[in-house]
């Protein structure tokens, strides 16, 4: 297996990846005790799925018309082919999952094995233009580690919840250098790396929980690990007027906004239109990050927030659904997402999402 965390340091001292040497990089996760319950894994990989499928066939709508042409979603629509009211795909799900299974095959992380899963594992449903610049890349020859552009998009962040799971048992530091690598294969951006980061520690602690953290932790926890990881010298613009004037790290934004929603008591629909809610991860973050606040407490009312109130809600959703599985575990979401799920990675293979979490238990926590 190769040594990310020597990896990363050469990286980060060659400046191949734009990221800085955070205190995250040197905390050593505390592996789960053998009474560790992986249903809070389950959960987790199940969230993304489930927000992924409730949002997809409404991605990209704006509340105001999604609302008159649907009503408030609460379960999935009609497929736009199919006609039939399960639960399908977007590329979140499938690149979740891609991940979930290579990270299985190889026992851990392999960079280029994963780079080269991405770029020929077949059609990539709404493929984002990143990550298509990204195969090109690939399929053109350039090396695994310089196929990803500089973008703040949410195309890391929203695949990247796998990377933790093989470190469950074992704990240490190399979680952090497996995630900043994983993030950098497709997005090598600082917004981008540090929030997966933050995520997949906001993950392991979630696992950890008895209940919902109060309102305020979940920007404090974002920004106590995202400001030295950003830094300060990452310039980041919005598309709102509401903030037109911000000019700085994705951090920092998140100290700012989250705060400010709170203080007005605004809804997430209002909030998130207050900062448009699309595929920017200065739209994304804080979308989830608000909706959560508000509504962890209430596992279904949270995911069908993020549904119905941002735009780009199938990777919102699948984010806020991640989050929601990996602090109640699978019995947060009701019968009918659950049994109404295709499972699907691809176009026909129906129930490979829930074969591939039953193997990662065997895998990852009963064998190691």
């Amino acid at each position: 297996m190769q040594d990310t965390v020597k990896i990363l340091e050469d990286f980060i001292s060659r400046e191949l990846i734009q990221i800085d040497t955070g205190a995250l990089f040197s905390t050593s996760m505390v592996p789960k005790m053998p009474g560790f319950d992986y249903r809070r894994v389950e959960g987790m990989l199940l969230g993304v799925a489930i927000g992924d499928a409730l949002g997809n066939t409404t991605e990209g709508m704006f509340p105001g018309e999604r609302r008159k042409r649907f009503g408030e979603i609460r379960e999935y629509l009609p497929d736009p082919v199919t006609g039939k009211e399960y639960g399908y795909p977007s590329d979140d799900t499938q690149l979740t999952f891609w991940t979930l299974d290579q990270l299985m095959e190889d026992g851990g992380f392999v960079p280029g094995h994963l780079t080269d899963r991405f770029a020929s594992g077949g059609e990539i449903f709404g493929i984002g233009r990143t990550v298509r610049e990204f195969i090109a890349h690939r399929k053109a020859g350039v090396p695994w580690y310089q196929c990803g552009p500089n973008s703040a998009g949410n195309g890391a962040i929203m695949r990247i919840a796998p990377m933790l799971i093989p470190h469950l048992k074992t704990g240490g530091t190399k979680v952090w250098a497996d995630t900043a690598i994983a993030a950098m294969i497709t997005h090598n951006d600082r917004a981008s790396i540090s929030a997966c980061l933050a995520y997949i520690a906001m993950l392991y602690e979630l696992m950890g929980m008895d209940g919902a953290p109060h309102a305020g932790w979940w920007k404090e926890q974002y920004v106590g690990c995202t400001n030295d990881l950003e830094g300060e010298n990452s310039t980041y613009f919005t598309r709102n007027e509401v903030f037109f004037d911000f000019a700085g790290p994705l951090w920092r934004f998140i100290e700012y906004v989250i705060p400010w929603a709170a203080e007005r008591k605004l809804s997430s629909l209002e909030a998130c239109d207050a900062w448009y809610s699309g595929a920017y991860l200065l739209e994304t973050v804080p979308s989830v990050l608000y909706i959560l606040s508000k509504h962890a407490h209430d596992p279904q009312e949270a995911i069908v927030r993020a549904v119905n109130d941002t735009v780009d809600n199938d990777t919102i959703a699948s984010l806020v659904g991640a989050a929601i599985g990996a602090l109640y575990g699978p019995e947060a979401f009701p019968d009918t997402w659950t049994q109404r799920l295709t499972g699907r990675t691809s176009h026909n293979d129906d129930g490979t999402v829930q074969q591939l979490i039953a193997k990662s238990k065997q895998v990852f926590w009963d064998q190691q």
